[in-house]
């Protein structure tokens, strides 16, 4: 047997909506696997925890993040193949951001999803190197994908902690792992140490420094003027999150399972999560903004892991965007784009005899939130050894109410259960 674990992320919304991106959306295929499949629901990380993706995708990959986790930095900076030293430098998941240069209030975290991956990589450019002028400090900035980016900073001379706040509003720490905040004063937050050690100050100083010099060295660049005179935002700010200066130690994927895993992504966070476990990758090159899913790509990136691997994770980043962005419209019609273009194909192109289907998400993103919430995402498993259920739609509420498996607790306990159910 085979098994194709599909994750779309963001794509379930909240349980208090009147009506759902996955119920509204005409997805006959995601719905056929539920039908024949066994389903449920289940918290990725814990009942309570909004997550990021990144500690999302750990749990349910089957990792415990409470034990394993280090911070978003460290993974993005391996996903972009960025090194830092650790213990010296701390790594950070970091957002291009247009702000008031004056008063630090922020006008969009995202830069209106307008900016351009070229753009980003001559502003990272003149951040690059940068020189902090304390602590013999130096920073280090990559630009990933359109407003993503990761920052290092690092010091010659000190040790650095990752025990700081963000400077993004939107996510806040609990211990390494930061989650979303319902509402939040749009104003970049000052970084203040999480424990009352030496390094943790110094870090902290040393961020705070660094967010305004990104400022005065970003307001006027020729890339925002340019972008100024079009009537586009500015990209004239840094937003730091998820401070880390070490990466996660654990056992590789295809050990723990004795199986081999596979994965295609295009987002850094889900790359270095594919590479620190281990996992083959199939890396499809991101889209700029506007620019259509080549869903054919994936497709045949998915066919050529499956004859690789016994294991292919497929992580399609489409629905969690809208979310973000509250555009509940759009929201659906990726879903039926994602379940036309990708999930109709890969029914017609394997053969489901020897082939299971797992589809969930890593975390729900309601439009009518405009961020991650704690909410169950649902889950559907198709394989030839498993007794359907009585869930005839993959919608939050059908898995919730209907599907056999029921509420698991912690993501981290979903793969180990469908293993053993295909696999054995």
């Amino acid at each position: 047997m085979k098994l194709i674990y599909l994750v779309i992320d963001g794509a379930p919304d909240s349980l208090q909506d009147e009506a759902t991106s996955l119920e509204k959306a005409n997805k006959p295929y995601l719905d056929s696997i539920a039908r024949k499949g066994k389903c449920g629901a289940m918290y990725t990380i814990a009942k309570g925890i909004a997550p990021e993706s990144d500690p999302a995708v750990l749990s349910i990959l089957s990792y415990d993040p409470f034990k394993c986790y280090t911070g978003r930095g460290p993974i993005e900076a391996i996903g972009a193949d960025m090194e830092f030293k650790e213990g010296f430098e701390v790594a950070f998941r970091a957002n291009f951001a247009t702000v008031d240069p004056k008063t630090l209030k922020i006008i969009d975290r995202r830069v209106g999803r307008s900016l351009r991956s070229w753009e980003a990589r001559e502003l990272a450019k003149t951040l690059d190197g940068l020189e902090l002028g304390i602590y013999d400090a130096y920073v280090k900035v990559k630009a990933t994908v359109a407003h993503r980016a990761v920052v290092v900073i690092g010091s010659k001379g000190h040790k650095l902690s990752s025990d700081v706040e963000n400077t993004d509003p939107a996510y806040r720490r609990k211990g390494q792992i930061s989650v979303a905040v319902k509402d939040y004063k749009p104003y970049i937050m000052k970084s203040k140490p999480l424990v009352n050690i030496l390094e943790a100050k110094i870090t902290a100083k040393l961020v705070n420094t660094f967010t305004i010099k990104a400022i005065q060295l970003l307001d006027e660049h020729p890339i925002n003027k340019e972008r100024a005179r079009k009537g586009l935002p500015k990209a004239n700010a840094i937003l730091l999150r998820d401070a880390g200066t070490k990466t996660p130690k654990v056992e590789p994927i295809n050990k723990k399972f004795n199986l081999k895993f596979g994965a295609i992504a295009e987002m850094p966070v889900e790359l270095g999560i594919a590479k620190i476990l281990g996992m083959e990758v199939e890396k499809i090159k991101p889209r700029e903004p506007g620019e259509k899913v080549n869903y054919n790509l994936w497709v045949e990136k998915t066919l050529k892991l499956l004859d690789k691997c016994d294991i292919a994770y497929v992580h399609i980043k489409g629905p969690d965007e809208p979310g973000h962005d509250g555009d509940f419209e759009l929201k659906v019609k990726i879903i039926e784009e994602i379940d036309q273009e990708y999930i109709k194909e890969i029914l017609n192109s394997v053969d489901l005899g020897k082939v299971a289907i797992l589809a969930t998400s890593d975390h729900s993103t309601p439009p009518s939130r405009r961020a991650h919430t704690d909410d169950p995402v649902p889950f559907t498993l198709y394989s030839t050894k498993i007794e359907a259920d009585a869930v005839t739609k993959f919608t939050e509420r059908e898995c919730l109410a209907k599907g056999a498996y029921g509420v698991i607790d912690h993501g981290w306990k979903l793969l180990p259960l469908v293993i053993t159910e295909v696999f054995k």
